[in-house]
Formats: structure tokens, C-alpha cells, sequence
């Protein structure tokens, strides 16, 4: 991921895990620090409109067109604020911001066929399962690049 894909994957990650009422504080002031750091140093860019809806493709896409036209790829500090929030995220809590195409827990079938799947993140996470036939894991395409809220 590229500066600026980082710094947005953060935002979008920080609002959706900074509003948790068991965030850890960590959590709470770094994603505020960033939000601090956009606003001080880039005065025509707002974060909050991905602050409000952390998991729509389109304001993500708004805030990165508006870090890129302020020149923000080379904010040094901006993309260490951005990992310090990824880095507090996944101490508080592991799982954030995976994204799984399908994700099976303690199952238990005669069969399994998993097909076509397409994620960002992981294809296929299969945990604790007793199957006693077939297993069928096909067409996955995993691990795409594009904009991801997890950087």
C-alpha cells in the first residue's frame, strides 16, 4: 500500500474501532492525533465524512483524492500517526480490520465446496472444522490490491 492508502486505511480503522466502548485508550488518542494532524496540516481536507461511514468505499476514495491533491504521500509524520494507529488497533485488538472472504468456525459437515471467492485480505480461513467427506476449496483470488480499510 502506498502513503496515502495507509493514512486512509487508518482513518476509516480508527473510526470504526476508536467508537468501541472497549477501545483501549491508546486506540482513542492515537486515532484522535491523526484526525488532529489531517485537519492541522491539510486545511481543505475533513476526515469526518469517513469518520461517519468508515466502511464506504466512496468517502475513503474522497479523503485519499483530497491527502493526494494537498501533497500528503510525503508527510512523514502523517504515515507515522497513521501506523502508530494501526499498530495500537492491533495491539487492543488482533482481528480489526481483517478482511476474510469466508470465515468458518467450529463447523461440521458431511461436505465442504467453497468456490469463486475474491477478498482483499484472506480468501478462505477455516478454523476448527470436522468434515467428514469432500472438501472443495476453488477459485480463490486473494490478497488484491486496491483500496482496503486495513492497512
Amino acid at each position: 500500500m502506498d502513503p496515502v492508502s495507509i493514512i486512509v486505511a487508518a482513518v476509516a480503522l480508527g473510526a470504526q474501532e476508536g467508537v468501541r466502548a472497549t477501545a483501549a485508550e491508546a486506540v482513542k488518542d492515537t486515532y484522535a492525533a491523526l484526525k488532529r494532524l489531517i485537519i492541522d496540516r491539510y486545511k481543505g481536507v475533513d476526515p469526518s465524512p469517513v469518520e461517519a461511514k468508515p466502511s464506504s468505499e466512496a468517502k475513503r476514495a474522497s479523503l485519499e483524492e483530497d491527502l493526494r491533491d494537498a501533497g500528503a504521500e510525503s508527510d512523514g509524520d502523517l504515515l507515522a500517526a497513521a501506523r502508530a494507529l494501526v499498530e495500537a488497533v492491533k495491539a487492543d485488538n488482533p482481528a480489526a480490520g481483517e478482511p476474510i472472504g469466508v470465515d468458518l468456525e467450529r463447523i461440521e459437515s458431511e461436505a465442504l465446496r467453497i468456490q469463486n471467492v475474491q477478498s482483499s485480505g484472506g480468501g478462505v480461513r477455516v478454523r476448527d472444522a470436522k468434515v467428514s467427506g469432500p472438501v472443495d476449496i476453488s477459485g480463490i483470488s486473494a490478497g488484491q490490491t486496491g483500496t482496503n480499510p486495513t492497512p
